[in-house]
């Protein structure tokens, strides 16, 4: 994949260190500012993270190949959506999950996180539960985890906020509501908000899944995975399975990205290897 100079950058700054041949690389001194300059490193509630030793070089060295689908993620039969959300377009769906009380969770949100992006985005992204700014905004991933995604994407040269449908990408939530302190998503929780997620699969038809975090990766590798509740997400990463037919990349949550910043070149690989699935696709 070839990378420009501002990509380049942005990526030197988030990390990662990427070969090139000395005369492909342009001064540093003429590169923009990375987005990633003045983006604090550390937890959400802001607490320092000591400064990573250079990570390996990823895969932006050689081609990235293709994974093959996981042996324990054979596709999983199809399971019957309820009647009223499989029969839901856009707007009602929107609707139905703004005035969702399911679960308790509905006492304690200001405002349900339904997703972003372009309604036709080749990408999807899901991610775990909303955190208190995203309860605040109703949307998916703002605050510095969301900036450290949207800068990530920026190198591959996708936006959630783009009109073009091969460039967009659409951003979801697991669970709609925010757990009260930002606790793990429960169980319970999970299957109430499953059915909604499933119906944004099926109208967004996407061509690649990127699944943040373990409770997101849990949740859409549950019926193909059978151990995949015990299995670290390190050992999920780097294969490709299933959700509904469609292919899923595992990797990590930006907010864990912020506290472990030498994570940030294990994240780099698997959007190298959605990219590539991605390439595969339109070839």
């Amino acid at each position: 994949m070839e990378l420009d100079a501002r990509q380049r950058a942005m990526l030197e700054e988030m990390g990662v260190r990427v070969w090139a041949p000395r005369d492909a690389v342009s001064a540093p001194e003429t590169a923009p500012a990375p987005p990633f300059q003045n983006l604090p490193e550390g937890s959400r509630e802001g607490q320092a993270a000591p400064r990573p030793a250079a990570p390996r070089v990823p895969p932006t060295q050689v081609p990235v190949p293709v994974a093959m689908v996981s042996d324990r993620a054979a596709v999983a039969p199809s399971r019957d959506l309820p009647a009223d959300i499989a029969a839901m377009g856009w707007d009602d769906l929107e609707a139905a999950v703004a005035g969702c009380q399911a679960c308790g969770l509905c006492k304690s949100r200001k405002n349900t996180v339904f997703g972003v992006g372009q309604r036709q985005a080749r990408w999807l992204i899901v991610g775990e539960a909303p955190g208190e700014n995203e309860d605040l905004q109703g949307e998916p991933f703002v605050g510095q985890a969301g900036k450290l995604l949207d800068n990530m994407l920026k190198t591959l040269g996708r936006s959630r906020t783009s009109d073009d449908e091969a460039q967009s990408v659409y951003i979801a939530n697991v669970l709609k509501c925010r757990p009260p302190g930002n606790r793990n998503p429960a169980p319970e929780e999970v299957l109430q908000c499953e059915p909604y997620l499933r119906r944004q699969v099926a109208l967004l038809q996407p061509r690649i899944i990127l699944a943040l975090g373990r409770f997101a990766v849990q949740s859409l590798l549950q019926h193909s995975v059978p151990d995949v509740a015990t299995l670290p997400l390190g050992r999920l990463r780097g294969q490709v399975y299933r959700y509904e037919g469609v292919p899923v990349v595992v990797s990590y949550h930006p907010a864990y990205l912020l506290r472990t910043p030498q994570d940030k070149a294990k994240a780099w690989d698997d959007l190298c290897l959605a990219q590539s699935l991605m390439m595969d696709s339109s070839a």
